[in-house]
């Protein structure tokens, strides 16, 4: 597997694993995180754009799909009941979907997020249980709560090698 960089001609595939994925959420319990037309190939269209866009390829096919950025995200700056494992300088990862599961794709994906920048944040619903238990799997811990712009609550992990 490879991960690169959102191109224009892969939109198409990242709409249908978002749909799979919207679909994997609902029959397991997550009904509420990704609701109506969110996330779309506009979505990836606006990552691209930003320049945060990344499939997982494995043999030619795209196998999965994410923002990834360092920098600051906002909603990251106020956390509670908790406290994020440092305050140093972060990546974090978005809209993380696959094409199947069981198959370590996330896995692939969060190792490779990791070798670019160790110190990486992300955050999940907390109807997202398969995501939560990915999460501790590959050793991110959970750190509190956070708030996203529109009010939703979110459960924030994080993995540092500091």
């Amino acid at each position: 597997m490879i991960i690169r960089k959102t191109e224009a001609k892969d939109l198409n595939e990242i709409s249908k694993i978002y749909s799979k994925a919207k679909e994997f959420m609902r029959l397991n319990g997550n009904p509420n995180q990704w609701k109506g037309d969110y996330p779309n190939a506009f979505d990836a269209e606006e990552d691209i754009k930003n320049g945060i866009g990344y499939v997982c390829e494995d043999e030619g096919e795209i196998v999965g799909v994410f923002a990834f950025k360092i920098g600051i995200e906002p909603t990251y700056n106020k956390i509670f009941g908790g406290k994020w494992l440092n305050d140093l300088p972060y990546a974090f990862v978005h809209r993380i979907a696959v094409s199947s599961h069981g198959k370590g794709i996330v896995d692939f994906c969060f190792n490779e997020c990791f070798k670019r920048f160790p110190n990486l944040k992300i955050d999940t619903h907390r109807d997202n249980i398969p995501m939560q238990k990915v999460l501790i799997r590959n050793g991110f811990s959970y750190c509190g709560i956070i708030y996203l712009g529109s009010g939703e609550e979110r459960l924030a992990f994080h993995k540092t090698s500091n």
